[in-house]
């Protein structure tokens, strides 16, 4: 069970991370409007987030996944959903109807739910990465 729990966790959030990253370059029109809706990148790094977000979330799922670079991959998965707690709190107290999180073809506001998933996600994370320095160190 000790060998299982890693690799549930592993699937789960690289999966999560492929689901998303897909979604969001399939539409990155889409995915730009909900970047800009957020009012926290400048206007200037909208397109840019919009068009490298999905794939940086697209390659760090793929690699939890598989298994290459776990802790590299939990790393940037835990950086990225940091990001995505501070956005998501900032559009609930601003009253945004705005999410993002599956792009623009999953729309939907955020929501209390979403910061608990994404604060998840997060923990998660942190948990895979000092899983896999723990595991190396033996």
């Amino acid at each position: 069970m000790r060998r299982l729990v890693p690799v549930m966790f592993r699937l789960a959030v690289g999966g999560v991370f492929v689901l998303a990253g897909t979604l969001k370059a399939l539409d990155t029109a889409a995915f730009a409007n909900d970047v800009a809706r957020y009012g926290l990148a400048p206007e200037v790094a909208v397109n840019l987030v919009a068009i490298l977000l999905p794939w940086v979330e697209l390659v760090a799922g793929a690699a939890l996944v598989s298994g290459i670079w776990v802790d590299a991959a939990a790393g940037l998965i835990a950086s990225l959903n940091g990001l995505f707690v501070v956005a998501v709190s900032v559009a609930l107290a601003r009253g945004l109807e705005v999410c993002g999180c599956f792009g623009g073809s999953v729309a939907r506001k955020a929501s209390g739910w979403t910061l608990v998933v994404d604060v998840g996600l997060l923990v998660v994370s942190i948990w895979l990465i000092f899983y896999e320095r723990r595991k190396l160190r033996r």
